[in-house]
């Protein structure tokens, strides 16, 4: 049973996304790392075999037909982060995380548009200077808010399955 931070949550999505198995891949990282809720933009998603903790049980994942759809639905005081290659993002260490948080992550082909990235409180981008995997870069941000927000998670059991 995960352990969330009783200050705040999170969300973690993905604009147009390339393949449904990272959408699987990235939506049972978010449950395991606490997260409140994934949500597609623009591309639906299909039940995929990455999902093996059938994270759909556990956490919702929403749909937003438009990026205009998922402003429109942002809760009270939560502040959209943006992830993406881009001069002007801060480096994934240097961020502090807010305590409600939507991370938006882009296409892996074109990641996330000019308009798209100006509509976000804030950017962020990890280390290189080349795109990761959609599920993996999903799951370094999780990861890092984890580790900040010093939310505990118990230690899994031995022939626990997750």
């Amino acid at each position: 049973m995960q352990t969330k931070n009783s200050e705040g949550y999170y969300a973690i999505g993905v604009y147009k996304h390339k393949t449904d198995h990272n959408i699987g891949t990235l939506w049972r990282t978010a449950y395991i790392l606490g997260a409140s809720y994934i949500f597609t933009v623009g591309n639906k998603y299909k039940k995929q075999s990455s999902d093996v903790v059938r994270a759909w049980s556990r956490i919702p994942l929403f749909h937003y037909d438009t990026v205009d759809d998922l402003f429109n639905n942002i809760p009270h005081d939560c502040r959209v982060i943006g992830v993406e290659i881009d001069d002007s993002a801060i480096d994934l260490k240097e961020f502090q995380h807010p305590k409600r948080a939507i991370y938006l992550l882009g296409s892996e082909n074109f990641g996330l548009p000019e308009e798209v990235k100006e509509r976000c409180h804030f950017l962020i981008k990890l280390p290189g200077n080349s795109s990761l995997n959609v599920a993996v870069t999903g799951s370094i941000v999780c990861y890092e808010r984890v580790q900040q927000q010093q939310t505990s998670f118990p230690p899994h059991h031995k022939g626990e399955s997750l």
